[in-house]
């Protein structure tokens, strides 16, 4: 079966297109990604405006056309927080879903959780035990904890680079005192939310997902054996520590030059790094590995599980 997942997200529309039946793991096959960084069109009182209602129109009719040209079994295509918390959300999907024939499903934060600890749990198997996750989207920050494929706690804050980037760091680069009301703030939010964790045991195993997570150890990680031919890409909070800082003091155009930094993830990586490093200090956690699975494919695996 050749499935097509497009994700409308808060920084880009991403179509993943794979190959993938079940007791095996999805095949890449093609992927096709439009930048939208949504958190720019957004009112005051939180509207998406007529440009980005636009941009998004367009990255969906482009992502729909690729995936006609694979000749797709099943296009599963999803929405996350920008979308889902936009005064006008409704109207915007049933433009999309008018104007290119794609209805997107809206996901929850918890959702989000949920499906990026099925793919993450997958990934590492049953040997991973408690698994305690991370993963930094555009608008929000899910945690999510467990030892089996559903998590017992999962939770959405809102701290996603793109939106901590719009709320803090005005400026290009952003200055110190821009830099610290966001670790203060996201210092907050993740002490409120520890709470919600304290009567799960100890992780055996902490992982942290998205592109910007992988960005960063890339930047500022190591690599360790992993199974097969692949190593495993770890981050430790000390190094994240040491680099953000650095990246924080370099504009943003000039961050790509650096491993890992990617065009799409340069203005909002800073905020990144300050949420992620606030999340491994609150949860006392001193390093993370990298799961190369995260939402779309949580989306695939829980697709064929239900046609299983």
């Amino acid at each position: 079966m050749r499935l097509g997942v497009l994700d409308v997200g808060s920084n880009t529309v991403h179509l993943l297109v794979v190959d993938a039946h079940n007791g095996a793991p999805p095949v890449p096959m093609a992927t096709d990604k439009s930048v939208l960084r949504l958190m720019r069109y957004l009112t005051p009182e939180g509207a998406i405006t007529k440009e980005g209602i636009q941009a998004v129109l367009t990255a969906v009719q482009n992502a729909a056309d690729v995936a006609a040209k694979h000749h797709i079994d099943e296009l599963l295509p999803f929405a996350t927080s920008a979308l889902r918390e936009a005064t006008n959300g409704p109207e915007l999907l049933a433009r999309v879903e008018k104007e290119t024939g794609v209805a997107l499903q809206v996901l929850s934060g918890e959702d989000e959780a949920r499906l990026t600890f099925l793919a993450v749990r997958r990934w590492y198997g049953w040997s991973a035990e408690n698994i305690l996750l991370f993963d930094i989207g555009g608008g929000s920050l899910e945690i999510a904890a467990g030892s089996g494929e559903n998590p017992d706690v999962a939770i959405s804050l809102p701290l996603g680079a793109g939106r901590s980037t719009i709320g803090f760091l005005h400026d290009d680069p952003p200055l110190p005192g821009q830099v610290r009301k966001l670790h203060e703030h996201a210092a907050a939010l993740l002490t409120d939310a520890v709470a919600a964790f304290s009567a799960l045991p100890a992780p055996d195993h902490v992982v942290g997902s998205s592109k910007a997570i992988r960005s960063l150890a890339r930047l500022a990680g190591s690599t360790s054996d992993g199974f097969g031919s692949g190593g495993r890409l770890r981050l430790s909070r000390t190094e994240l520590d040491n680099w953000v800082p650095r990246l924080a003091r370099i504009p943003a155009d000039a961050r790509p030059a650096l491993p890992g930094i990617t065009a799409d993830r340069t203005f909002q990586i800073v905020a990144g790094g300050i949420v992620l490093s606030e999340a491994m200090r609150a949860f006392r956690t001193d390093e993370l590995e990298v799961s190369p699975w995260a939402l779309r494919e949580g989306i695939i695996l829980r697709y064929l599980d239900r046609l299983g």
